[in-house]
């Protein structure tokens, strides 16, 4: 089986860079499902039932999401419908909207994905990512033909780091989004989890990660605040990681990190 992992889809610029590689990427690869992070769907913060759609119809099969999964305050009310694929981050507390995991069947096979948010340097509000997912994965049936896929929302590397670590041979893959900046350690643990610790994005390629430039420059020069932008028009930038699994064992073989670049 192979499965695709894209990172944080960005505004406008990320789904027209959706539209003009993903389907002849799942053609030349064979891949089997598609998952995707959508907190940055719609404008650059959030999602929106219309860009969620759109998405969908390009052959993402399921979305995860972040800390801006509540910026679109129309699209909350959709997280709780059978039909919606998008999960929220599993250590929110269970009294909000949405679920923070998930289980899919293809064929004889269930993929099993979960949501988690880090809190260094990004929500302390949070319960404890470790103990969470703990905790969901000792709630699963013991299940030999199950594939889980951990999606971990984090602005620390350590923090992913540590949780790649620690759920080295529980799961099959533990892949980091959030920084939108794709990383060079893409990797198969000791105990055959497939790590890597950030994604990256899809979205405008010269741009401060996804949003206008000069603004946030602007902003770095001088202090003052800024309105973020997403840009209209320039080269994008396409980043995902292709995981091959093997039908047996159920773990990741191989982790291949694709960049792609617009024009």
């Amino acid at each position: 089986m192979n499965i695709l992992f894209i990172g944080d889809i960005v505004g406008r610029p990320g789904r027209s860079a959706v539209r003009e590689i993903l389907p002849n990427l799942i053609k030349e690869n064979q891949i089997d499902f598609v998952i995707a992070n959508g907190e940055n769907l719609a404008s650059g913060s959030g999602l929106t039932l219309s860009t969620y759609e759109e998405m969908i119809k390009i052959g993402i099969d399921y979305f995860t999401s972040g800390n801006h999964v509540w910026s679109k305050k129309d699209f909350i009310k959709y997280l709780d419908e059978e039909d919606i694929k998008v999960i929220r981050p599993a250590n929110y507390p269970d009294s909000v909207p949405g679920k923070g995991y998930c289980e899919i069947k293809i064929n004889d096979k269930k993929i099993i994905i979960i949501n988690l948010l880090g809190r260094v340097f990004l929500s302390s509000e949070v319960d404890n990512p470790f103990k969470v997912v703990n905790k969901v994965i000792d709630s699963l049936p013991k299940n030999e033909s199950q594939i889980i896929i951990v999606d971990f929302h984090a602005e620390a590397t350590s923090e992913k780091v540590c949780l790649g670590q620690y759920l080295d041979g529980r799961v099959a893959a533990v892949i980091g989004t959030h920084t939108h900046i794709p990383t060079a350690d893409a990797r198969i643990l000791p105990h055959g989890t497939a790590y890597l610790t950030d994604a990256g994005m899809v979205g405008a390629l010269n741009s401060s990660i996804g949003v206008e430039l000069k603004p946030v420059l602007n902003h770095f020069l001088t202090g003052m605040p800024v309105t973020f932008d997403i840009p209209k028009q320039g080269e994008k930038i396409f980043s995902a990681a292709l995981l091959k699994i093997n039908d047996k064992t159920n773990k990741v073989i191989n982790i291949e990190l694709i960049k792609k670049i617009i024009r």
